[in-house]
């Protein structure tokens, strides 16, 4: 089942992206109506390598995924303010950026491999620093620049300033669309709901470890109409992890937050994804908001799906059915939100990719990935439903990866079912004896990543591109950030200025 990287895999990836808004022409921006439904779906740690490692094992073609057909395809540069500074000798002005310090496309490339060649020195250069799924995170969630481990914070941890108390906290886009259009909000993920990609969109602190001070304010401050994820303390009852204090915990068990919650956990012997869409039907019916805890004890995530090596039948299968899966969360998500007139904001997260990539782990990883694959079809076909209120001239649809991890490159072009012969105890590259795949790193890079996008609003994504690196189709995350405000009706001006 073994192929060598012929030129025309290469050329396969190039021509796929050249993909333009000109496709599809359907589900790209469909008129100037406003998007009052925004779906943002990330792939924590995934960059385009993985993707097509996992659509190769899915479907024997490189880009088969069901994001990879969208309208809208551009390049994201994810680079932080820990990033800046490492290569500007500590010096940081939001007034005055240089986009090339941050990440420069003459030593990492002009667009990820293998949609750009690499320089002798790239992976030298986008292994040095990267950004942390917080500060990442916060880009997206609030416009702004921050430090490692900042959820919503401005860089250096300040007491004053931000724009939100004055005490130096940053407003999400959650809670300006709440305030602005009366959207519902709600967020998603695989792992803790605590973490720092989850956490970003609905909370402020500091450091992002600060996992039960982030539980708290998500739970009895900011209150989303939906929060499903990770960080169970222990379904056997028994708490053995901080990812949400004991006593938010009990209080969403015991209904102290009854009157607004329906409250579902994971529960030894229930089928998670069931008993999770029955309690979103439920508190549609109610009227009410939806808590969904679920995961594992130890690492606290939902279990991920497992590809098996059966070269031309490709088969993923369950751990358990205890955890709903990553299309069930979000469509019990959206089955809630749907429900407001007003709109809604989304963001589900697939987390677990993140955890398998530090992790070398290319069978999880490819796993996760299908997760992902599952849950933007999901999306897709939820939109698609005939007779009701929300189709593509009112919705934006995005999907992205908030940083890369691991520098992998596929070596050898498999086919489908056909995973690399992989070994345990043993580290990177060295678990792969056959040379299938390579493994640069246990840790993020800062090598760009993709944004697919459909719908109402989409085509703001391509004139925005050139604004940060004015020869270079690339947009940096804050413009993410811009994009779906503008798409809601409700464009922000920047905080940031660019240094000319």
């Amino acid at each position: 089942m073994k192929k060598p990287l012929l030129g025309v895999a290469v050329r396969q990836v190039l021509s796929a992206a050249l993909i333009t808004s000109c496709s599809l022409s359907a589900l790209a921006d469909a008129g100037p109506r406003e998007a009052k439904h925004i779906i943002l779906l990330i792939g924590d740690g995934m960059n385009i390598e993985h993707e097509i490692a996992a659509s190769r094992y899915l479907f024997g073609n490189d880009f088969d995924l069901s994001f990879h057909d969208f309208p809208y395809q551009g390049n994201q540069s994810t680079w932080d303010v820990s990033t800046y500074k490492y290569w500007s000798d500590g010096i940081y002005d939001p007034k005055a950026i240089r986009p090339t310090l941050g990440y420069d496309p003459a030593q990492g490339g002009t667009a990820p491999y293998p949609l750009s060649p690499e320089g002798p020195g790239a992976e030298a250069y986008l292994k040095a620093k990267a950004t942390d799924s917080a500060s990442a995170a916060t880009a997206w969630a609030s416009g702004y620049k921050t430090d490692d481990g900042n959820l919503n914070w401005l860089p250096g941890d300040p007491d004053t300033g931000g724009n939100r108390t004055g005490d130096g906290s940053l407003k999400t886009i959650a809670e300006h669309l709440r305030e602005l259009k009366d959207y519902a909000i709600g967020v998603v993920s695989t792992v803790p709901f605590t973490h720092a990609t989850p956490a970003a969109f609905v909370s402020h602190n500091k450091s992002r470890n600060n996992y039960g001070d982030i539980g708290h304010e998500i739970i009895a401050t900011l209150k989303p109409e939906v929060v499903i994820g990770g960080g169970h303390p222990g379904y056997d009852g028994s708490p053995t992890n901080n990812y949400i204090a004991a006593e938010d915990y009990d209080n969403l068990k015991n209904g102290v937050y009854g009157a607004e919650y329906v409250f579902v956990e994971r529960t030894p012997g229930v089928d998670g994804g069931l008993s999770l869409l029955t309690a979103a039907q439920q508190a549609v019916a109610e009227g009410k908001k939806l808590f969904g805890l679920f995961g594992k004890e130890g690492d606290g995530n939902f279990e991920s799906l497992k590809p098996n090596d059966l070269p031309a039948t490709p088969t993923v299968t369950q751990a358990t059915r205890e955890n709903p899966t990553y299309t069930e969360a979000t469509l019990a998500a959206l089955k809630v939100l749907s429900q407001d007139p007003d709109g809604f904001f989304l963001m589900a997260e697939q987390g677990d990719i993140d955890w398998a990539n530090h992790a070398n782990d290319f069978q999880r990883m490819v796993g996760t990935i299908k997760d992902l694959h599952d849950g933007v079809q999901a999306v897709i076909d939820f939109v698609n439903q005939p007779n009701d209120a929300i189709d593509w001239r009112n919705t934006l649809l995005i999907v992205t990866s908030d940083h890369s991890n691991n520098y992998m490159r596929n070596r050898t072009v498999l086919g489908a079912g056909d995973l690399p012969e992989q070994t345990s105890n043993c580290t990177g590259s060295q678990c792969y004896p056959g040379g299938e795949v390579t493994f640069g790193s246990t840790s993020h890079t800062n090598e760009l990543t993709r944004i697919y996008a459909m719908g109402a609003g989409s085509r703001r994504f391509e004139s925005s591109e050139l604004e940060w690196y004015p020869r270079v189709r690339i947009l940096d995350n804050t413009q993410v950030f811009q994009v779906m405000m503008a798409a809601a009706g409700v464009p922000q001006v920047s905080p940031l200025r660019i240094r000319k």
